[in-house]
């Protein structure tokens, strides 16, 4: 029997974990449980890959490379800010400093990814973090650097937040889904794609601002991104249906194990 596909999921980092938690002075790495359950629902196995960081463990004893080889494909999971720093940019408030440690991790991830072919899927700041990656810039925060933008995140709503994108027509998305180009799905960032990254093209757009909110990278490597959270939608109708994306990705898993 062929061996269920495993997929490896970026962790999120907490650097100072509230005192309630019980871990003072500790990092914690862990996943949200939807993305976790997203991958899982369609009978692959996910495995979440914690960070190598200096000092912690010894690159001559585990290597990215070594759990690139082990998994099939590679999911980016959403999470806190790109660090402006990633792009070469200084960090206009200090909120918006992001996770350095993070982007330098999933950055060497990424392109091992890509270096042994296995596909790689990101969410929202994994889009961001693949644009970064490709020598993108982003927008450290939309209302800020773009005040003409519909809002694009609502902490009290968070998930039920939600506008409609435009699907690129002859893209790889517009053949997933059809010829309704316009979708709706839900939006829960303040950051964006500013400038785009090389080797990449825009899948789907905000339709009434523009901000990209799908990319995919041109070449043989299978990367694709998406600003929303297609594991947030869960069975709601009248949102985008996430069960193309999945397939579309877990079908190029498969086929580079092959």
């Amino acid at each position: 029997m062929t061996r269920p596909l495993r997929i490896g999921l970026s962790p999120r980092i907490l650097h100072t974990p509230p005192a309630g938690l019980g871990f003072p002075k500790k990092t914690l790495q862990y996943l949200e449980q939807t993305v976790a359950h997203w991958i899982m629902r369609r009978r692959a196995l996910a495995f979440m890959l914690p960070a190598i960081e200096t000092g912690g463990v010894e690159r001559s004893h585990v290597r990215i490379s070594d759990y690139v080889r082990e998994i099939d494909g590679l999911v980016l999971q959403g999470g806190a800010d790109v660090s402006p720093i990633s792009y070469g940019e200084t960090p206009t408030r200090p909120e918006w400093s992001g996770d350095r440690v993070r982007d330098l991790y999933e950055m060497e991830l990424f392109w091992e990814c890509v270096v042994q072919g296995k596909p790689v899927l990101g969410i929202c700041r994994g889009l961001q973090l693949i644009n970064v990656a490709l020598g993108g810039t982003l927008y450290q925060d939309i209302a800020t650097e773009h005040p003409h933008a519909i809002l694009h995140v609502d902490d009290i709503l968070y998930d039920q937040h939600r506008h409609t994108v435009l699907i690129e027509e002859n893209s790889r998305l517009a053949k997933l889904y059809g010829e309704n180009y316009q979708r709706l799905v839900n939006s829960i960032h303040h950051q964006a794609i500013k400038r785009l990254g090389r080797d990449s093209v825009v899948e789907a757009v905000s339709d009434v601002d523009g901000i990209i909110e799908a990319i995919r990278m041109r070449g043989e490597c299978y990367v694709t991104a998406f600003q929303w959270h297609p594991e947030f939608h869960g069975g709601a109708t009248d949102l985008l249906d996430s069960g193309p994306i999945l397939d579309d990705f877990l079908a190029a898993a498969e086929k580079q194990r092959m």
